[in-house]
């Protein structure tokens, strides 16, 4: 009676160990499809002004999720557009985030930028607590605090004394202040959602982004010579869009009802090796041993993150 208890028991959980792994792949492709963006974002970043290629990356998003929304929901409802003022904050923040994001690559190197984005968990947890009232166990603590040290590492080159000075280059601090908008972003989403879903809030903030943009980008966009732009400005564009943004989302929701959001939230410090692998990839050196230490950290805390803990679930 024992064994059959047992066998019953293991027979149960191979359904959600299956769907455990199918969101844990989900997520490493998450991961992999957004450390593209700083690897590719860098080498158009002086090619375009950073208003004048979030806009359109914006609308092509906004008409995939809109595509999206209808092809496996009810659509855009009249319900849903109530208080429009939501999707202009969501998308003001979507919005500076990528600006500041492209506007720093003009000076950051991939990986140190890479690093940068991996203190959206700690910045994220301090506006939950804000926002939501949300408190952050003493692992996730613990994770966040150890994923931090490894991306002020990465970030000062791993050169103790640039650290002590505080010699931060121009384009991470720029970048830097994107993070805040981009941590901002989901606790604003859930203050701000009342009940709309994941694909229509989405669509919806595309297009708050593309209303602000054009108004604040108007005369970067009106002086783009759109028909001289060099085709990889195009290439990276329909990746930022298709991939970073649509493929990107895709995977984040279908791992979200897989995982609990601290791992989800864990994938975040992967992002630093994956641009090391895209770096390769795309012929450029790797760095510098020391910053690998940086990295090896923020690997650490993914792992921390990751650790099976049935009270996060």
């Amino acid at each position: 009676m024992g064994a059959r208890l047992g066998q019953g028991r293991i027979a149960a959980l191979e359904p959600h160990r299956r769907a455990a792994l199918a969101g844990h792949l989900a997520m490493a492709g998450f991961s992999a499809l957004v450390a593209g963006s700083f690897s590719l974002g860098v080498t158009i970043a002086n090619d375009i002004s950073p208003m004048a290629l979030t806009a359109p990356r914006c609308l092509i998003a906004g008409a995939l999720m809109t595509a999206m929304a209808f092809a496996f929901g009810p659509g855009i409802r009249r319900r849903d557009v109530v208080a429009p003022w939501r999707y202009l904050v969501l998308g003001g923040l979507y919005a500076a985030y990528f600006v500041l994001m492209f506007e720093g690559l003009k000076t950051a190197a991939p990986v140190p930028a890479s690093a940068v984005f991996t203190l959206t968990p700690a910045m994220a947890a301090l506006f939950g607590w804000w926002l939501l009232a949300q408190v952050t166990t003493p692992r996730m603590a613990l994770a966040l605090a150890i994923g931090g040290a490894g991306a002020l590492w990465v970030i000062f080159r791993g050169d103790a004394a640039a650290l002590f000075a505080f010699d931060i280059g121009r384009g991470e601090a720029i970048y830097f202040w994107g993070c805040v908008a981009h941590a901002a972003l989901a606790p604003m989403i859930r203050r701000l959602n009342r009940g709309e879903a994941a694909t229509v809030t989405t669509a919806l903030m595309m297009g708050g982004a593309v209303v602000l943009l054009g108004v604040a980008g108007a005369g970067e966009i009106a002086a783009t010579d759109w028909a001289g732009l060099p085709a990889r400005v195009w290439w990276v564009m329909l990746y930022l869009a298709v991939f970073a943004t649509a493929g990107s989302f895709f995977l984040l929701q279908y791992a979200s009802m897989r995982l609990p959001s601290a791992k989800v939230m864990a994938y975040t410090y992967l992002t630093p090796s994956w641009v090391i692998g895209w770096e390769v990839a795309l012929g450029r050196p790797a760095p510098p041993g020391l910053v690998a230490v940086g990295v090896a950290l923020t690997a650490l805390a993914l792992l921390i993150l990751l650790r099976d803990d049935e009270r996060a679930r």
